[in-house]
């Protein structure tokens, strides 16, 4: 069995991204490594040649940053790294920038891609989601976040990236028959301070809307706010250990106040969100996949 490991970055030093986090963390079960690295205007491309490793092998490419249709410039780079892949490789296993999987976890995705090498209805495998916000010290859990997405699929080059980049269907636009794996993704694009959410957002963005839509609803006078949240959940959990010294060098705290967060949720969001709490299934979730096994 031979395994792809690919994502794209651009700007990962200027914007904040774990993107050395990122690769290490699923390194150790790739063959080989595949990076898209896009026309950066800062140090990306010597943080993923620091690594070290000879596994890693870098694409250039050029972000069309005319594209503002709902972020399917993301989409584009990810297809130009998925491409990239060995023609040879079994498995495909796409991180991003801003995501870090716990070293706990890769005997168990190493053993759900050797144990559904050969049956053809799992096209991927489907992971769960921690979604950091504000701080290291506590994730998002409501409707607001995502709770899965497919992040291990088939070298198959039918594939193509969804959208802005979220997830995978197949090219006819069908989706992908998947697994769930007990095994999740750690989501850190939302760790920062006040200053870099405000940057983040508005940089985000420039890949959905147009200036004109960026300067009346994200002026440069707009302060981020952390109440956006919905609810808030204190992680009393161990980060990944190649997340360790970033998170030593953190230099700021974020006050939660969870009865203000659940107080701004309208009644049709607390009732869904009850019935989440006590059955696990969320009502009419949206789900970029099908669940096969």
């Amino acid at each position: 069995m031979k395994v792809s490991g690919f994502t794209f970055i651009r700007n990962a030093f200027k914007n904040d991204y774990p993107i050395v986090e990122a690769i290490t963390s699923i390194l150790p079960i790739c063959d080989e490594f595949i990076v898209a690295l896009g026309d950066s205007e800062d140090e990306t491309e010597k943080l993923i040649n620091d690594i070290g490793s000879p596994k890693i092998r870098m694409i250039r490419t050029v972000w069309d940053t005319d594209i503002r249709d709902g972020g399917k410039v993301f989409a584009d780079e990810t297809d130009k790294a998925f491409n990239a892949i060995s023609d040879d490789s079994d498995w495909a296993f796409y991180i991003q920038g801003d995501e870090v999987v716990h070293e706990k976890y890769l005997p168990v995705i190493k053993k759900e891609m050797e144990d559904n090498l050969a049956d053809n209805k799992v096209e991927g495998l489907l992971f769960k989601y921690l979604h950091f916000y504000g701080s290291y010290d506590f994730y998002g859990h409501s409707r607001r976040w995502y709770r899965r997405e497919i992040r291990i699929l088939r070298n198959n080059k039918n594939i193509r990236s969804y959208r802005d980049a979220q997830g995978f269907r197949w090219a006819d636009n069908h989706k992908i028959g998947v697994k769930l794996i007990d095994a999740y993704i750690y989501h850190y694009g939302w760790v920062k301070p006040p200053a870099g959410l405000k940057n983040k957002v508005r940089n985000f963005n420039r890949f959905y809307h147009d200036d004109a839509w960026l300067e009346q609803n994200l002026p440069e006078t707009f302060e981020f706010d952390y109440k956006n949240a919905d609810r808030l959940l204190p992680f009393t959990g161990e980060h990944p250990a190649v997340m360790k010294k970033r998170i030593a060098a953190t230099n700021w705290k974020i006050e939660v106040d969870a009865e203000e967060l659940r107080k701004k949720m309208n009644f049709r969001r607390k009732l869904l969100q009850k019935i989440e709490d006590l059955t696990g299934w969320r009502v009419s979730e949206y789900r970029n996949y099908k669940i096969v096994k």
